[in-house]
């Protein structure tokens, strides 16, 4: 079955209370959410220089969201993201844990039902928290785009390729940013105010990623994040943010909720282009 981690948990709790938070816990909120890959390997000093603010409001926010101080809260986030860091290790840390935790040893078609519950109750919190009027004018950039490109690294370079090959089928040129032998900065550097790119990132969020959406910005480039908040380093760059949480079972995330709305958005783009390509023939143009 699907289900938040618990860093997943923490930061919605802290999105539930962000308003009533007094001004120097909201820039703890703001801090850990965006740099929460990072937060594991950081010190209480560090943390609070980040902020702003004095180590003992960062205690301070700790405990407000129940934990005795900073080491309590920051174990949550180490916990987590120290698989995600390190994903061949943690791999087989995850499998064998399936395996320890497990009251007896489980079939595998039960284990291929798991994953897709995970990915069918992620699709049910794409769709209740689908935003209308983010995803037209996601849509609207691309329209307006004279290129676009794709950048997604890592477990989400499949979905950037998917979505470079459908976009090939439109009258667009796309620029799938692969950064074959290393060269990001080569293949972003020619973006320009007319372009668009497509940024997709989630916790741990990929550096090339990131430095792709600043340039663009930089060169002001349209870029469309897909991603997981609207906190989140992808965003703060990002003209058009679509947000996606995916489900995930066995500490391993689907993909599916994230290349439904690359379809989606796709299938949109290309029936958008269309009309305008009919608007443009009168009627009884091609009549003989």
């Amino acid at each position: 079955m699907s289900k938040r981690s618990a860093v997943d948990e923490l930061l919605h709790r802290i999105a539930e209370e962000f308003d009533t938070l007094p001004r120097q816990l909201q820039g703890v909120a703001t801090y850990l959410e965006q740099q929460r890959a990072n937060i594991m390997v950081q010190r209480i000093n560090e943390v609070a220089d980040g902020c702003a603010v004095h180590p003992s409001a960062v205690v301070r926010f700790a405990q407000r969201f129940g934990y005795s101080g900073f080491s309590e809260m920051q174990a949550v986030f180490r916990s987590t993201y120290t698989e995600a860091v390190t994903p061949a290790h943690s791999y087989r840390q995850r499998i064998r844990k399936v395996i320890e935790d497990g009251a007896a040893p489980m079939s595998t078609a039960d284990m291929a039902l798991q994953f897709i519950d995970a990915s069918r109750i992620g699709l049910d919190e794409l769709a209740g928290e689908f935003d209308p009027k983010s995803f037209e004018a996601a849509v609207e950039l691309l329209v307006k785009a004279e290129n676009i490109y794709v950048i997604a690294v890592r477990r989400t370079f499949s979905i950037a390729s998917y979505i470079a090959y459908a976009l090939q089928h439109t009258q667009k040129r796309v620029h799938l940013i692969s950064g074959l032998g290393g060269m990001f900065r080569e293949q972003i550097r020619s973006i320009g105010q007319n372009d668009a790119l497509i940024a997709i990132s989630f916790p741990p969020y990929g550096k090339e990623t990131l430095y792709c959406a600043r340039v663009a910005h930089q060169h002001k480039a349209k870029v469309l994040a897909i991603t997981d908040s609207a906190l989140g380093p992808l965003a703060r760059d990002a003209s058009v943010m679509l947000k996606v949480s995916e489900g995930s079972a066995f500490a391993f995330r689907a993909l599916t909720s994230t290349i439904c709305l690359c379809q989606a958005l796709f299938v949109a783009l290309a029936y958008k282009l269309e009309l305008k390509v009919e608007e443009t023939i009168h009627p009884g143009e091609y009549d003989d």
